[in-house]
């Protein structure tokens, strides 16, 4: 693994994971809201992130947007649009005596396109009259299509931390999206604020033995680190608490933030949002304390060798990780393949991450395929984990089914 950006696909796993339990190294920005190139000034109540998901004043948004809101009651809004009344289904939420809903429905329900511009946190809203001209499409991707029992599974190749540069998505993926009975992902991340799992992610990555980073690393990698936390104006303790898995992915995603390539964007969570907004019932291939327990459950040396090679190649992060994105739209298979192969440099590291992964979710979505229900799945998992002699595509092959790329 001399090259860091071979790692990349595989240490954005913990971004979404740490994010919530992890001291922030930069203080977060207020998030904006833009219609048609106009920001939204809001008297009462501002915009709130809710677990991956943008709610907004109701009324002062529907103003901006050029709707009149006639009634809303629990999870039902209705609304006059251009001389006709329309009706949403949304949960609302009361906050401070404001009524809250998601922006994403109300966009998408009132002829916007909305995307999120993250070097900014603005929530843009284009009406779709002019965002045929304005708006590009993200790029290609990676989506196989395979049909067993009358049952249809989509498996969508994702990376976990991305920008809005890959949105909106091809016509392909949100038509299968649309038709799906569920949502398939490693791990539901819009629950990564929940107590719970706080718990356990401080549980698994911090100290327990009163030791600290410091005691558990070479000094000079703490010195490389303690130098860099003080070059983004954090104390060079500030991360003495957690272990070297997690201050690692802590680095990552500081770094990756600054070219506006968060977790946020990723096309796990882009879908988990639509999900929750359309009460799409979301399952999960594996779970919180499984991706945690293998990321701790490295040797002592895998751990400071990742560390050390995010610290040694951190000036250079913003392209290699713009590099990922830059992949994805393409939809390379063969620098998809070239990414993957390069996991095989380290045997810990591989089985860990691929081989073993690969195998337990290759038969949960055969599962999925032979269950006989004539239910459509539509599965989103690491872009990693398709292609290779170890990946999904090939076990299912093995197993005697036939994947179309789509």
């Amino acid at each position: 693994m001399k090259n860091w950006k071979h790692l990349f696909l595989s240490l954005a796993i913990s971004a979404g994971l740490l994010a919530s339990a992890v001291p922030a190294i930069a203080a977060p920005q207020q998030t904006s809201v833009k219609v048609n190139d106009e920001l939204v000034a809001y008297a009462v109540g501002a915009p709130i992130n809710d677990k991956g998901i943008t709610l907004v004043p109701l009324r002062s948004t529907l103003d901006a947007m050029d709707v009149k809101l006639t009634t809303a009651s629990d999870d039902t809004i209705t609304a006059i649009v251009n001389g006709r009344t329309i009706t949403l289904q949304s949960k609302l939420t009361r906050i401070n005596g404001v009524t809250y809903a998601p922006i994403r429905i109300l966009g998408d329900a009132t002829g916007y396109e909305v995307h999120w511009d993250h070097t900014t946190r603005t929530v843009v809203l284009v009406s779709k009259g002019e965002a045929k001209e304005t708006v590009s499409t993200g790029g290609k991707g990676f989506m196989w299509e395979v049909k067993s029992n009358g049952n249809t599974v989509y498996l969508v190749g994702s990376i976990h931390i991305a920008n809005d540069n890959l949105y909106p998505l091809r016509k392909e993926f949100e038509e299968a999206f649309a038709e799906a009975d569920y949502l398939g992902v490693e791990i539901n991340m819009s629950k990564a604020a929940d107590v719970a799992q706080q718990q356990l992610i401080l549980g698994k990555g911090t100290y327990q033995d009163g030791t600290t980073l410091k005691e558990h690393i070479s000094s000079e990698t703490y010195g490389k680190l303690e130098e860099i936390l003080k070059q983004n104006g954090a104390a060079p303790s500030a991360l003495d608490a957690y272990k070297p898995w997690v201050v690692e992915s802590t680095l990552v995603s500081m770094k990756s933030a600054k070219v506006g390539i968060t977790e946020s964007a990723g096309v796990d969570l882009y879908f988990i949002q639509k999900a929750i907004e359309q009460k799409l019932p979301i399952i999960e291939l594996e779970s919180y304390e499984s991706q945690l327990s293998m990321l701790d459950g490295f040797s002592k040396e895998l751990q400071e060798s990742l560390l050390r090679a995010t610290l040694d190649n951190f000036d250079v992060l913003e392209s290699n990780v713009s590099g990922i994105v830059d992949m994805w739209k393409t939809g390379s298979d063969e620098q998809l393949l070239e990414l993957t192969n390069s996991f095989s440099e380290n045997e810990e590291y591989n089985k860990a991450m691929l081989i073993d992964r690969n195998i337990d979710m290759a038969n949960k979505i055969e599962g999925y395929l032979k269950n006989g229900k004539h239910e459509e799945y539509f599965i989103v998992v690491g872009a990693a984990h398709y292609l290779g002699d170890h990946g999904i595509v090939k076990l299912l092959q093995d197993k005697g089914y036939t994947l179309t790329r789509k």
